[in-house]
C-alpha cells in the first residue's frame, strides 16, 4: 500500500469535504471526479479531489 495515498473528495456546490478515498498516484495522474451524495446539499453532486 505504499503507492496508494489517501485523498479528500470535496463537493463542488457547497465546498464541504464529505468523503475520503485512496488512489494509486502512479497509475492515476489526473484529479478524481465522482458523483456522490452530499448530505448538506441533499442532492447528488460532483465531488472533486481536494488539496491536503
Amino acid at each position: 500500500m505504499s503507492q496508494d495515498r489517501l485523498i479528500k473528495l470535496q463537493c463542488q456546490k457547497c465546498k464541504r469535504i464529505n468523503y475520503w478515498s485512496s488512489k494509486n498516484k502512479k497509475k492515476v495522474e489526473r484529479k478524481i471526479e465522482l458523483k456522490k451524495w452530499c448530505k448538506w446539499c441533499r442532492a447528488q453532486t460532483v465531488h472533486k479531489e481536494a488539496k491536503k
